[in-house]
């Protein structure tokens, strides 16, 4: 049974889990750090895989699709802004706003623009074709892991990097760690916080539209109501629990990609599709206890 679930297609699918939550994750990591409460990288995810096939669709071309669902991200994140920063609603509640209104947007939109209701599947959605990589690809393992995987693998592994030392050396970054951390002495810098944290909002926008594209036009091309199915919740979990450290936040997200993609390979093996179903979110509840009972204990 072990080496049915645990084979190289195993380990060549793992990516394609990981890089929507790792993308969301990273977003949240940024409005973490600016001292911003964000649970709205659900709705952020779903408005982008939904603008991903629309673009796509229309378009022709997957980066056009990949631009418009980052934009579509831009624009959720400038609604919290508005929200949330300027007119000095609650955090909570306006994420929660921002996911229902994803929620029914996409239902809406769906319905409006493709006359179809529950997915839309089409051969003229562009998904993105696969980057293989000469040499690398015949390495056993970890070949097929590294080679053969969609563009935004690529372009979240470099951010992991690039957000750490965007968060040590760049003045932005710097300065939304301020934000977060110490947002009195950015004002006395002549700085205004909230400006800060409005950019802040617009970049985790665009990292989760951009989660969602690997969702509509990478791992498949179509669009499903409510295809993130939880995966912003459980990226806001890993902010959470790496309290914004990007390179933490690779690790917890490869955990979880990883279950995920469990989850669809022990479906073979005869177990209840309400067990499969369940296990990322399991994982999630399982770390997220274990860390919090870890922080209790050494402050004892």
């Amino acid at each position: 049974m072990f080496d049915l679930l645990f084979d190289a297609s195993f380990l060549a699918s793992v990516p394609r889990f990981v890089t929507p939550i790792l993308l969301a994750a990273l977003g949240g990591a940024i409005c973490e750090r600016a001292g911003v409460f964000n649970i709205g990288l659900e709705g952020m995810m779903l408005g982008g895989a939904f603008f991903a096939v629309v673009g796509a669709y229309f378009s022709g071309s997957p980066y056009v699709g990949a631009l418009a669902a980052l934009l579509a991200g831009m624009a959720l994140g400038a609604i919290f802004a508005e929200f949330h920063l300027r007119r000095g609603g609650d955090a909570i509640v306006v994420s929660i706003a921002i996911n229902l209104l994803a929620a029914g947007m996409t239902t809406f939109l769906l319905r409006a623009i493709f006359d179809v209701a529950g997915a839309f599947r089409d051969p003229a959605i562009a998904g993105f074709a696969r980057v293989h990589i000469p040499v690398l690809e015949d390495i056993p393992v970890l070949g097929p892991v590294f080679s053969g995987q969609s563009p935004l693998f690529y372009l979240s592994l470099a951010l992991v990097y690039a957000l750490h030392v965007f968060f040590l050396r760049h003045r932005l970054g710097l300065r939304i760690r301020a934000a977060g951390e110490n947002p009195t002495a950015l004002k006395a810098g002549g700085v205004n916080p909230l400006w800060v944290q409005a950019i802040a909002l617009l970049m985790c926008g665009a990292l989760c539209g951009l989660a969602g594209a690997q969702l509509s036009i990478s791992n498949v091309n179509l669009f499903v109501e409510n295809m993130s199915a939880g995966r912003g919740w459980i990226a806001v979990v890993a902010v959470l629990l790496t309290r914004g450290r990007p390179w933490p936040l690779f690790f917890i997200a490869l955990l979880f990609g990883a279950v995920d993609s469990l989850s669809f390979r022990v479906q073979g093996l005869g177990l209840p599709q309400q067990f499969t179903d369940m296990m990322p979110y399991l994982a999630t509840l399982i770390v997220l206890t274990a860390l919090s009972w870890w922080r209790l204990k050494r402050q004892s």
